[in-house]
């Protein structure tokens, strides 16, 4: 099962890529100014994309940590799922598309590479610096995935300021390699056109990337279930008290990458008491919210006698 990280660890994540992007933003737009390259400005722009988005996922996450209100009684949990399918969306349109035009017109209308021996220095820094960030997500990945297929584990991820981050670096690592091999055919082999193919490699590797994260937000955003496991692990609680006949119903919604909703309805024996099915409800929320802790808000319903039990979420520590 794969879990998400702490909340410290996946801003920690977002840090490092901002970081890390604002430098070589920076560093490929003088590169491009100096050269003319037109792989060199698309992955100027990625990196200006990236820095970006790290800002909107650390203002999701912010206003993710607003407490309950009367207009939001479960909390802004969601916020960062909105801000993740912006992320998403700017991918798509000013990373991965813009890229293709480029390369496009740059097809169409090759020019000259010059000082070609500055992009291959930028490229090979920003490739280090690039790996480092990817470094720093891929390790907070490899602690929530805990042993998980890869694939697996990005699809059933509810963190998306942890595999979003992930992917960025990981999309653009690959980008700077093909804008090496693009600059490489341009001047090495006298391919005027292979500048331009690397910029529409980079922007269909971007579309990619764009569309599976916002699929995977959207599905968030619409209120995805907790993991099988963690439902299964309240149903075998659940089923294994003398007092439930049968589990009837197991519901769950991720309010956030830390928060899950979860609403039971079980079968009482018939010989128990209204006290002691009330009495019943209190105990079983805490046994469900014990076992994750991002069970934050429990509902605990009677299949006889239609009551209600509400856990609220404990008042957050200053």
């Amino acid at each position: 099962m794969a879990t998400t990280g702490t909340k410290d660890s996946a801003r920690i994540v977002v840090y490092a890529a901002l970081a890390g992007n604002l430098a070589i933003a920076a560093v490929k737009y003088v590169a491009f100014l100096l050269t003319g390259s037109s792989a060199m400005l698309t992955e100027a722009i990625h990196s200006t994309v990236d820095t970006g988005n790290q800002g909107l996922l650390l203002y999701g996450m912010a206003r993710a940590r607003k407490p309950p209100s009367p207009s939001h009684p479960f909390g802004y949990g969601m916020e960062l799922y909105f801000w993740s399918f912006v992320v998403a969306l700017m991918i798509f349109a000013l990373g991965g598309a813009f890229s293709i035009y480029e390369g496009i017109h740059k097809i169409r209308h090759p020019e000259p590479i010059e000082n070609a021996w500055i992009n291959f220095v930028v490229l090979g820094l920003a490739i280090l610096f690039e790996g480092l960030s990817f470094t720093v997500a891929w390790k907070e990945f490899k602690v929530v995935r805990k042993g998980a297929p890869f694939l697996r584990s990005l699809l059933v991820s509810k963190d998306p300021s942890i595999f979003a981050v992930l992917l960025e670096d990981g999309a653009a690592l690959a980008g700077l390699v093909i804008a090496l091999l693009g600059v490489t055919g341009a001047t090495v082999l006298g391919l005027p056109w292979a500048d331009g193919a690397a910029s529409i490699g980079i922007g269909l590797l971007l579309v990619a990337v764009a569309v599976f994260l916002a699929n995977e937000t959207r599905s968030l955003l619409t209120g995805e279930s907790a993991s099988p496991a963690i439902v299964q692990a309240v149903k075998d609680a659940l089923n294994a008290d003398p007092r439930i006949e049968s589990v009837a119903e197991v519901l769950s919604m991720h309010l956030g990458p830390q928060e899950i909703l979860l609403g039971v309805t079980l079968d009482y024996r018939d010989d128990l008491t209204a006290v002691e099915i009330e009495e019943a409800g209190d105990q079983f929320a805490d046994v469900i919210r014990g076992i994750d802790p991002r069970i934050t808000r429990v509902f605990v319903r009677s299949g006889r006698a239609r009551a209600a039990y509400l856990r609220p979420l404990p008042e957050p520590q200053v």
